[in-house]
């Protein structure tokens, strides 16, 4: 499948890694994303295990350790700001912690995927654009965009989110969208010196949590959750009308929850979303296939959302290079992925309720017990234990066709 011409939705994460390893195996694509540039908002994000080893061999191992968070790790703080729990990066004995030494803002990971494939002759990126129909002819696929072209593809490629309107087109009514009871809003806020260098996170009565993350910019990324059996579809109001929710939510929650609703105010990329799971029998239908959290969301409360998206653009690339159709490449692609998926889906036992807790007895527990794991040596038990899945729960095919082209490759640092 060499000389397939692949149409590939979203500018993200997964989409630019599924573009390289196409070119790498001599493949065209085209990506084409809704918003008139590249989204960079968002939060710190992870990469573990063999998600890593894929950016390794795609040469970016040394530019992305350049641009890391460096977090220092994770404080369980009361309102008082003292920290009554901590879990560093690297735990004793050498595990990995709840927070991964490859924290990195989500932005600079997607400015670090796009410059690695922009000059590409291989790799087309259309912005201020999407998919607006999809005919599958059988031997091809007729797509029409938003701005009124009309254009032919071999292969289609959904890789535009939890929420793929890409998606919808062509398994409408097929997809599964799972809540897990929680919404969470992302924004940054002005660094302050109380942040120090590592992440904290505060609990407040009524399932309310705000996390603070220090980043490598200067700045700070602010997360406020809300857990609850409430149907409040906050998702669908509009950014000013959520803002006040929040503010209404958090005004009593202490802490330093006055200056994070207050910068709030001011902040332009400010995000809310509802935290859920995308679980689907199957991850294509004739030339078209799902990648990333449009086909398999494991939720950010499992923290494989990055390495997922990334492992399996590695591996549809891949399963495309080796296979004579794209039929045994969708149906390979999806035999050796599911099972990490499934693991990666199973989230902690309780969560993420039982670490937003409702009431203050329950804060306290939460916190007493944190602190005993913390300080009594058995950090590496209960973080074996929670982990959703071990980050290296997969063993990464090695693909011919990547080869030559792999060993001593150099990204652009454009």
């Amino acid at each position: 499948m060499s000389k397939s011409n692949v149409l590939i939705a979203g500018a993200g994460i997964a989409g630019p890694v599924l573009a390289f390893w196409l070119s790498r195996a001599g493949m065209r694509s085209v990506v084409v994303e809704r918003a008139p540039g590249l989204r960079t908002a968002g939060q710190t994000i992870d990469i573990r295990g063999v998600g890593f080893e894929v950016v390794r061999r795609m040469g970016l191992e040394e530019l992305i350790r350049s641009r890391t968070t460096r977090e220092q790790g994770i404080a369980i703080v009361d309102a008082s700001n003292r920290k009554r729990a901590e879990f560093p990066v690297s735990l004793p004995g050498g595990g990995q912690g709840f927070t991964s030494d490859i924290e990195i803002v989500r932005g600079e990971l997607v400015k670090i995927l796009y410059e690695s494939t922009c000059n590409s002759n291989n790799v087309e990126y259309v912005f201020e654009d999407y998919i607006t129909s999809i005919k599958d002819h059988g031997d091809r696929v007729e797509v029409g965009f938003a701005k009124g072209s009309v254009r032919e593809f071999d292969l289609v490629v959904a890789a535009d989110g939890m929420h793929s309107k890409t998606r919808r087109l062509v398994f409408d009514g097929q997809s599964s969208l799972r809540p897990l009871g929680q919404h969470v809003c992302y924004f940054t806020i002005p660094y302050h010196e109380s942040d120090g260098t590592w992440a904290r996170w505060y609990n407040a009565p009524g399932g309310r949590t705000i996390l603070l993350r220090p980043d490598n910019l200067g700045t700070t990324r602010a997360l406020l959750a809300i857990t609850s059996n409430s149907s409040e579809a906050y998702e669908k109001l509009d950014v000013k009308a959520q803002k006040e929710a929040i503010h209404k939510i958090f005004a009593d929650a202490g802490w330093e929850a006055s200056r994070v609703l207050s910068a709030m105010d001011a902040a332009s990329d400010f995000y809310l979303q509802e935290i859920a799971q995308i679980k689907m029998e199957h991850w294509s239908k004739g030339r078209v296939a799902l990648l990333g959290d449009a086909g398999y969301c494991p939720s950010p409360i499992s923290g494989m959302g990055t390495s997922l998206a990334i492992v399996g653009s590695y591996i549809l690339a891949g399963e495309l290079a080796r296979c004579k159709n794209h039929q045994d490449a969708f149906a390979s692609y999806e035999s050796l992925i599911r099972p990490y998926v499934d693991k990666a889906q199973k989230l902690p036992p309780g969560a993420p309720q039982i670490a937003n807790p409702q009431t203050q007895f329950g804060i306290s527990v939460l916190r007493n017990v944190l602190g005993f794991v913390s300080k009594s040596g058995l950090a590496r038990l209960f973080e074996k234990y929670f982990a959703t899945p071990p980050a290296d729960s997969i063993k990464l095919p090695t693909y011919e066709i990547y080869e030559a082209t792999t060993h001593g490759a150099k990204p652009s640092n454009k």
